[in-house]
């Protein structure tokens, strides 16, 4: 095979990525608010992880899933943010096409981990009002354990199978990826190769990792509500629902931009609608999680509130 002819026939070492819109005088603005956005998610959620660990208030199977999703937007956060970030400093728009790859892998694994995480999240608050009496012998810390490994490790196996379809791809033509990081509609528009088995394939592990999590989530809290709707006072209704409330807006917001992300067509008008959501769901998310928590939660703002004074007094000491 002549070298030209091999030339044209083999991918590209890199791609690149065209972001939010080539403006080059909002390049500084993004960078600085997108780096606000980074520190104070990473703040927040490894605040909330410090928490559930040191207060012992917190040692409950809710607040142990809490810990995990709030571990989980740090890593989520870091895969998007920091490439993205290191672009708007540098101005290199580029990425390899193995950074690339590895930014889809672990896009997808915290991604789908989350789905499963929320659902879990969600179980725990139906046992817990609609099953108050069997909920310690049903959420023991094993189970807890099991069901928060098992959010990780079906994220872990899902993300490896969906990479291995889309690394095999020819990517040879045009290496214009029309988005700020590498998702996978984005990349297969640059794709040269046939991408039917990759489509076919990530079809199916979304129906079952996107598409039953999310009914799991709506089951759990249609008979939550069903529960709480039947509870006579309204003190303690409002009890009741201050248990669930911060996570129900959590799996709202997050599965609204998702599904509107996911489904709004990819025509040349809505592309830059979409990087919106995609920006919603992807960065704002995480960081909004850890305040809806802490503002909605008095378990959690008790315990701020001990660490802040702990702290505090320390400080005073000097110790």
């Amino acid at each position: 095979m002549e070298k030209g002819e091999w030339d044209n026939h083999t991918s590209p070492v890199e791609f690149i990525l065209l972001g939010m819109g080539n403006v080059p005088s909002l390049q500084t603005l993004l960078f600085l608010l997108s780096l606000i956005i980074y520190l104070v998610t990473m703040a927040a959620n490894i605040l909330i992880v410090l928490l559930v660990v040191a207060d012992r208030h917190l040692h409950t199977p809710m607040y142990f899933f809490l810990g995990n999703l709030s571990s989980l937007e740090t890593c989520y956060s870091s895969t998007i943010l920091s490439r993205l970030l290191a672009s708007f400093l540098t101005g290199d728009s580029t990425i390899s096409v193995h950074g690339c790859m590895a930014q889809f892998y672990f896009f997808g694994y915290f991604l789908v981990s989350e789905c499963y995480l929320l659902a879990m999240m969600s179980y725990d608050r139906y046992l817990a009002i609609c099953q108050p009496l069997l909920y310690a012998s049903l959420m023991t810390w094993k189970v807890s354990l099991q069901l928060a490994a098992a959010s990780w490790l079906v994220g872990f196996f899902t993300s490896t199978v969906v990479t291995s379809f889309v690394s095999r791809l020819r990517f040879c033509g045009l290496k214009v990826i029309d988005h700020f990081f590498c998702d996978f509609t984005p990349l297969l528009e640059v794709a040269c190769s046939d991408t039917n088995a990759a489509r076919l394939v990530t079809f199916t592990l979304a129906v079952f990792n996107l598409v039953l999590p999310f009914l799991s989530n709506l089951a759990s809290y249609v008979c939550i509500i069903a529960a709480i709707l039947r509870i006579p006072s309204s003190v303690g209704r409002q009890k009741a629902f201050s248990t669930c409330s911060s996570h129900l807006i959590v799996v709202t917001v997050f599965y609204g931009t998702l599904i509107i992300v996911y489904l709004m067509p990819r025509t040349p008008q809505l592309r830059q609608l979409n990087k919106v959501f995609s920006f919603f769901y992807t960065i704002l998310t995480p960081l909004v999680n850890p305040l809806i928590y802490s503002l909605q939660n008095r378990e959690v703002r008790e315990a701020l509130r001990k660490a802040l004074r702990k702290a505090l007094a320390c400080t005073q000491s000097s110790c």
